[in-house]
């Protein structure tokens, strides 16, 4: 069988669909949480974390033969860079794409989620950016990223929408920062003045520990799996044992 890869708008249109979809069921059940439990703030981030790794793990489902279901620009960062190695992987127009999609559908994950509970788009004032914070983000991406190509690389990437699921899940409990390990997650979050939000001037120090992070986990995947990381990169990639047309 030959395996071929969907046609980038196609891709595009996945990862931004897929990302708008994750950031508004964060936010979206972040602001249920509030009005459902206003005085339990514990009970709150049980709710909205739930509901992340549940719909989370339905995106990836549907949506990883299409894309590859990154919806998380330091994952197509990683993608690139381990395709340097050997000349496969997305290419460097294509990491470009997939970052603007995944920015543009963050963004109208907040917009869309805040429509829904009628609470009105604006900017969040909750500001996140303390040195633990900072440091759970380090933690979440550089175990994220090293997650996803460690199932690419041992060939146990049908593991990874349950996986993923359940490490952000656990993430949001075990990191002071509730886990975004997504830059443009972090972005879209900044369109919610809600339990989801953060204020724009905690963005880039989030993001700056988001691509340490990467780094981290990459640099830590190379080393544990030195003979299977020259091809990893192709467990983020779309697939079909079919072939796929435009």
């Amino acid at each position: 069988m030959t395996s071929q890869q969907p046609p980038l708008w196609r891709r595009a249109v996945a990862e931004l669909l897929g990302t708008s979809l994750l950031v508004t069921i964060v936010v979206g059940s972040g602001i249920a949480a509030q009005q459902l439990s206003p005085n339990d703030v514990g009970l709150q981030l049980l709710q909205n974390s739930t509901a992340t790794v549940l719909g989370l793990t339905v995106l990836i489902l549907v949506l990883g033969p299409v894309s590859g279901a990154h919806f998380n620009p330091v994952v197509s960062l990683a993608d690139w860079i381990l395709g340097r190695r050997r000349g496969t992987g997305i290419t460097l127009p294509q990491l470009v794409t997939y970052v603007a999609a995944q920015t543009v559908g963050a963004v109208s994950g907040s917009v869309v989620a805040n429509a829904m509970f009628a609470v009105g788009t604006s900017i969040s004032v909750k500001d996140r950016a303390t040195t633990g914070h900072l440091l759970g983000e380090v933690v979440a991406t550089a175990g994220l990223v090293l997650l996803i190509f460690a199932l690419a690389a041992t060939k146990r990437g049908v593991l990874a929408a349950p996986a993923v699921g359940a490490y952000i899940g656990a993430a949001y409990w075990f990191t002071s920062s509730t886990s975004f390990a997504n830059p443009a997650v972090t972005v879209g979050r900044i369109f919610t003045d809600t339990f989801a939000g953060i204020a724009p001037s905690s963005v880039p120090g989030f993001v700056v520990a988001q691509l340490v992070g990467a780094a981290v986990g990459l640099c830590l995947f190379l080393v544990l799996f030195p003979s299977a990381a020259r091809a990893a990169d192709d467990v983020v990639l779309a697939h079909s044992s079919e072939g796929a047309s435009a």
